[in-house]
């Protein structure tokens, strides 16, 4: 808030007055102090020889990394496939249940506010918590290791970010056009059809597509806790050692990253 100040019979203008800045001040200080507060704790649990000797380190690890075994590439296929099939088959799950979920945590088209709402949206917020990785180690533990227990975690924790951006959507929806479709005496399942679908169906492409771009990334990983894929290869070098082979997996992972980019980017333009 401006204030204006009167001193030796002149008005200087002040951007804030007196309280307002004392405010900010002491807001400073208080964040100042939490910061050297938590710095401390960090410190209390941090050996600092190894910090300090963290840069030398990683180069004698880089320099083990080169070069890559590329004669272990022939052996890579199936698993870099295997990942690839547990982010897609995962984000289909995720995008067929996701539907429901999204339609009844969206208010525009929700059975009830009070009851069904809630019941999605605490569906959506437990989905997006739970990280991918804590998903595949209770189901490897539950259904066991391998490619199903990949699926499975990458499908549930995609849920709730694909319901999300699709509730988002149909509340943003226009309502003169379900409005039109229902004065024209459209049955419910008919005006969701014709009135919700078209106005949807683009950010739904969007959003299944940009969620599997995502899931290929995450994929990778699932394997260093027995869910399948690449990652599960890529554990078993690092724990035998075999640098040369990490480095491979590691060029083969970020390729793959790269084509999912490309293909997801052509999709969306196309879509969009």
């Amino acid at each position: 808030m401006m204030s204006v100040v009167v001193k030796g019979g002149l008005k200087i203008w002040q951007r804030r007055d007196r309280n307002a800045q004392l405010a900010i001040w002491v807001s400073w200080l208080a964040a100042t102090a939490l910061f050297v507060y938590c710095f401390q704790l960090i410190s209390e649990k941090t050996i600092w020889a190894f910090v300090w000797d963290a840069p030398a380190q990683a180069g004698d690890l880089a320099a083990r990394m080169v070069p890559p075994d590329w004669g272990l590439i022939r052996h890579l296929a199936r698993p870099i496939w295997d990942t690839i099939n547990i982010a897609t088959l995962g984000t289909v799950i995720a995008v067929i249940l996701a539907v429901p979920v999204a339609y009844c945590a969206a208010r525009n088209t929700t059975p009830s506010v009070t009851l069904v709402r809630p019941v999605a949206l605490f569906i959506i917020v437990a989905s997006r918590s739970i990280n991918s990785l804590i998903w595949a180690l209770m189901l490897v533990t539950i259904v066991g290791p391998g490619v199903f227990a990949g699926i499975i975690a990458i499908g549930l924790r995609s849920i709730g970010f694909c319901a999300k951006l699709l509730y988002e959507a149909i509340e943003e929806i226009d309502e003169g056009q379900v409005e039109a479709v229902r004065a024209t005496g459209a049955t419910g399942a008919q005006v969701s059809v014709y009135g919700i679908v078209p106005q949807v169906l683009p950010a739904f492409a969007g959003i299944s597509v940009f969620r599997w771009d995502i899931n290929i990334r995450e994929s990778t990983v699932l394997g260093l806790v027995g869910a399948g894929g690449i990652g599960l290869e890529l554990n078993a070098a690092i724990t035998q050692l075999h640098w040369t082979q990490v480095s491979l997996m590691l060029l083969v992972i970020i390729g793959t990253v790269i084509v999912s980019e490309w293909v997801s980017a052509k999709v969306r333009h196309a879509i969009i």
